[in-house]
């Protein structure tokens, strides 16, 4: 028999499935990467601010040297643009980073986890990498049900997840449901508000919710620069909540766990008002382009809040496998689900107009086939 090493429960995670890249399925197919269009991990398509690009070569000089650890400057653009103290934020290597910080510091294995079926990902992959049990919630019309959630907590529950809009469905909880739940959860259970798509939202849905980390202190809200910023590739996300919480994330943050370069396009991106309006008027245009053409195409999707669109591929549980692969040969690389428990869907991202068209003209054939 071989030797086992480590906890049982981190031998049975399975590993978080990220999109394919345009390398390698240019490799795979025999493809041009110039002729590849990606619309698999709601990337900005507008790419990064050059007011981002500039800062980042500016910070190229001192790459010899180790990033600010405390992260000063980043924070007090962020303290400054969210009017908090700069000690009720906590850097994170992408959002990702804040939600796993979240799970180690607030939880101990065998306690349990509250979050939404069809939620993203890396709330299971947190809780089961702490050895934590999950109460997996069931969505309604694949959104949370909150009051569900909340009648789901148990005398263990140390976490709750919500995101908002959620991935991969792109549903909206209003932000009266919001502080509703708020006011239900026990003081001593923490509640991660993940805002990773809050800036797509349309001005009359935008809600602040700093307000309400100033009223409990056992709200953590989840921010990151990888969407409508456009720094996926640099991996900023940061977390704001009351000091009792950011004290314990910072005490596990990894010291260096955002870069130099990471550090000074995110302080350039954050004050750039002209790009993140650019950024939600394309996306807004986008859905409406994939969406009009859905309803002609007679395709079942799921209203989005976010950036990406989640469609019904066909009515079999192939059906996201099968159409997924008849895109990829055409070129077109989107964001199967099925390890969400949505194999008949396909999660895809809002592109440039030309992109957009380019995935409506091989959806066509792929769905023929």
């Amino acid at each position: 028999m071989p030797i086992e090493f480590g906890p049982e429960y981190v031998r049975r995670l399975a590993p978080y499935q990220a999109g394919k890249p345009i390398s390698e399925v240019a490799r795979e197919f025999g493809l041009d990467e110039a002729g590849i269009v990606k619309l698999a991990s709601n990337e900005n398509p507008l790419g990064m601010p050059e007011s981002a690009r500039k800062a980042m070569l500016a910070a190229v000089s001192d790459i010899g040297r180790y990033p600010d650890a405390n992260g000063f400057v980043l924070k007090k653009a962020i303290s400054a643009k969210y009017d908090v103290p700069e000690d009720w934020i906590t850097l994170g290597n992408g959002s990702n980073d804040i939600l796993e910080l979240a799970a180690h510091a607030f939880v101990q294995p065998h306690e349990s986890v509250v979050y939404s079926e069809y939620s993203f990902a890396v709330y299971a992959l947190a809780t089961q990498g702490v050895g934590a049990r999950a109460i997996v919630v069931p969505s309604v019309h694949y959104g949370h049900d909150l009051g569900a959630m909340a009648r789901a907590i148990e005398s263990d529950t140390r976490l709750i997840f919500i995101a908002n809009p959620n991935n991969p469905t792109g549903t909206f909880v209003p932000a009266a449901e919001i502080e509703k739940f708020l006011v239900a959860v026990p003081p001593e259970v923490v509640v991660v508000l993940d805002e990773a798509y809050n800036e797509y939202l349309a001005p009359q849905l935008q809600y602040e919710s700093v307000a309400w980390v100033r009223q409990y202190p056992n709200l953590l809200v989840s921010r990151t620069m990888s969407k409508a910023y456009g720094l996926a590739g640099l991996r900023v996300g940061f977390a704001i909540a009351q000091p009792g919480l950011t004290d314990l994330l910072n005490r596990i943050r990894q010291p260096f766990n955002v870069n130099s370069l990471a550090q000074a396009a995110a302080v350039a991106a954050l004050n750039d008002k002209q790009f993140l309006h650019e950024s939600a008027q394309m996306n807004a245009a986008g859905y409406v382009q994939l969406t009009e053409a859905f309803d002609a195409m007679g395709i079942e999707y799921v209203p989005s809040f976010g950036n990406f669109v989640l469609m019904r591929a066909g009515n079999d549980d192939a059906a996201g496998s099968r159409v997924n692969l008849a895109l990829l040969k055409l070129g077109v690389i989107v964001r199967p689900v099925s390890n969400y428990g949505l194999p008949q869907w396909l999660r895809i991202s809002i592109g440039l107009p030309e992109e957009n068209t380019a995935f409506l003209n091989a959806l066509k054939k792929a769905l023929a086939e």
